[in-house]
């Protein structure tokens, strides 16, 4: 558990970059915490509940609205009362089944000591975001877009357009970074107008590839936080180390 994705075929060697943005965005599962044998038992719970194949649900369900998911597959049980229910009893059922990734909890801290911009933009209820952030003891974003705060899920660009809109930073000029592990929530945030940074740790090299984000790395212990440089004022920089070297 918290472990990534087996990457030994690829180079994660390029060298330091420094890169100054106007705010953050991240993902929650499987950017900031990981999950994934916490999630496989609820699902497998919920699915045995409702009867369907905790498999199918499994296959279709990560870095997607749980309420999407139900609407393809039990559309009787797609409303937000169930789903914030059931997300809700997620981290209260599993609480030892999550880790925080590897670097999560520093870097919140720096950008939250330097009052740097920044949310969480997350498929996730409000009820599993803060039961995860709570029993985690995980620093609470003043902003956070939720899959309540959406018509939509990833991979529609809408969630960091809203992301983008609550750190008041919608204007052309800005540059925002979206930190992200899954190919729907990569695809969403390029589209969205900003930069994106790949996380190894719920998909293999070879999906977060294929989403092309700007940089990939296996956990945020390679993104730290710096000094800003060249003038620039507010915003973060950060210095991105070790990512992929592309094929």
């Amino acid at each position: 558990m918290g472990s990534t994705i087996e990457a030994t075929n690829y180079s994660f060697t390029a060298p330091p970059e420094t890169v100054h943005f106007d705010g953050l965005l991240f993902d929650m599962d499987g950017t900031i915490i990981e999950s994934t044998p916490a999630v496989v038992k609820h699902w497998q719970a919920i699915g045995n509940e409702i009867g369907i194949d905790p498999q199918v649900i499994l296959e279709t369900s990560h870095g997607r609205r749980s309420i999407d998911v139900l609407r393809i597959l039990a559309p009787e049980k797609a409303t937000w009362e169930y789903v914030q229910h059931m997300e809700g009893l997620l981290p209260k059922n599993y609480a030892e089944d999550a880790l925080e990734v590897p670097g999560a909890r520093s870097l919140l801290t720096s950008l939250i000591e330097r009052s740097s911009p920044w949310a969480i933009v997350t498929s996730g209820s409000v009820p599993l975001v803060t039961g995860w952030l709570g029993v985690l003891n995980l620093p609470h974003p003043e902003h956070l877009i939720t899959a309540e705060s959406v018509e939509n899920g990833k991979p529609d660009p809408t969630c960091y357009r809203l992301g983008r809109e609550r750190l008041g930073l919608s204007a052309d000029d800005k540059k925002l970074l979206v930190l992200e592990d899954s190919p729907a929530g990569i695809r969403a945030g390029k589209e969205a107008g900003c930069k994106v940074l790949g996380l190894v740790t719920s998909h293999t090299v070879e999906q977060v590839l294929a989403a092309e984000p700007d940089w990939i790395v296996m956990d945020l212990t390679q993104v730290k936080w710096v000094e800003n440089k060249n003038g620039e004022k507010g915003g973060v920089t950060l210095e991105i180390g070790g990512a992929l070297v592309k094929p």
